[in-house]
């Protein structure tokens, strides 16, 4: 395997609390953002992400203060969705402390949204989100959600991430809302078919809930391990989870392996 693969929990955010839900809907509380965020950085994290789960549906900002206060708190990088529907709202999470914005929605609506942040802030800043659900009637039996998973787009998911891997976009994460928050496992089809057509690294999202669920997405091409209620609830430590992967021959991020 060429590359490290990073360990990223994602805080899902709504009114300034971290919650976590099943199926992108049942929401229930799972603790304070900048508490949550220490917390990670201690257990191991690499990465994190932050994801304002309502702000686009209720047509607001991302939660700046809240971006700010993680920022202040975290030692590893994170990156900050929700909300982010053109190059000045993703300036002002930068600029309030963010080290990379993630689209979705907007870059889906306006995907030259996508060539203007690339061009504004450098590839390396620019994540792309994709909420996809199953649909055999499409080329690749997915199709692509925007607004939180509530709006189904009619768009093959895979075409649609080979259109964002021609802006030059470094990272594609797609969510399957089939696996969001269940703990069944990754939707390994979709990770294995964006790795095999795009050159992006490919973010697994949506459905870890035990040690090898997290090693059979490296397997099918991920090489970002995101989780959320796995991490937030003790079902799995960080650092367990690393020592597992090391000791089938993955090569995580930050340990003494890796390359």
């Amino acid at each position: 395997m060429a590359q490290s693969v990073s360990i990223m929990p994602c805080l899902d955010m709504r009114n300034g609390r971290v919650v976590k839900g099943v199926h992108f809907v049942d929401i229930h509380d799972a603790g304070d953002p900048v508490a949550c965020a220490q917390a990670y950085c201690q257990a191991g994290a690499d990465e994190l992400a932050l994801l304002d789960i309502t702000a686009t549906v209720e047509g607001r900002r991302t939660l700046l203060d809240v971006v700010k206060r993680v920022a202040e708190a975290t030692t590893v990088p994170f990156t900050v969705g929700g909300g982010i529907a053109d190059v000045a709202s993703a300036a002002a999470v930068l600029e309030a402390g963010a080290d990379k914005i993630s689209t979705s929605s907007a870059a889906f609506r306006q995907p030259e949204v996508i060539a203007s942040m690339v061009r504004e802030f450098g590839p390396e800043k620019v994540t792309v989100a994709i909420d996809v659900d199953r649909n055999a009637a499409l080329p690749s039996g997915y199709e692509v959600y925007i607004d939180g998973g509530r709006t189904a787009t009619g768009r093959d998911a895979v075409e649609w991430a080979r259109q964002v891997d021609g802006y030059g976009v470094p990272v594609i994460l797609p969510t399957s809302k089939a696996g969001d928050g269940a703990r069944t496992g990754y939707d390994l089809p979709v990770i294995r078919a964006m790795q095999q057509n795009t050159s992006a690294r490919i973010v697994a999202s949506g459905g870890a809930g035990a040690l090898e669920h997290f090693y059979d997405a490296v397997e099918a091409g991920a090489s970002i391990l995101l989780a959320a209620s796995v991490f937030h609830f003790h079902l799995i430590d960080i650092t367990q989870l690393k020592d597992y992967l090391r000791g089938r021959g993955v090569h995580v991020y930050g340990g003494p392996d890796a390359g």
